[in-house]
């Protein structure tokens, strides 16, 4: 399985927005800075997350970007989705007839590695945004 850095660096920008203002935008750069992401590559995932609605952008000097939801409103699964990340553990599709080695059946493994990736994706869609707020909260104390 593979997370690639978009994926990752979505989670942490928007985990660093909704841990550092509530009320005002937060500027990319600022989340470059603090998160040491690169600001180009954040201008990227960003575009992504504001076509998807995750966040929302804000003009002018103090602009920046602001969640377009409570943070217990947004799912990882959804950042991940937003960002066009899939988490997968076979590299088959699992639709196809055809099986995982080039052969007509599945390989030994796959259903080991499919039961896997729900496990992994159902864990993404029961954990939020405030959900690493507080655990970075108890985790620092």
């Amino acid at each position: 399985m593979k997370l690639t850095t978009k994926g990752r660096y979505a989670v942490m920008a928007l985990a660093d927005i909704a841990n550092f203002d509530k009320s005002n935008p937060v500027s990319l750069r600022d989340i470059s800075l603090r998160q040491n992401i690169s600001l180009v590559y954040l201008e990227q995932i960003f575009f992504k997350l504001k076509k998807n609605n995750i966040v929302k952008s804000v003009r002018g000097v103090n602009g920046g970007y602001i969640l377009s939801e409570e943070p217990e409103n947004i799912k990882l699964s959804n950042i991940f989705s937003a960002v066009e990340e899939k988490i997968q553990t076979v590299n088959c599709k699992k639709e196809s007839k055809k099986g995982c080695n080039g052969k007509s059946s599945k390989c030994i493994t796959h259903y080991l590695w499919d039961e896997l990736e729900i496990y992994i994706n159902n864990f993404f869609e029961k954990k939020n945004l405030s959900d690493l707020i507080k655990q970075n909260l108890h985790t620092n104390i």
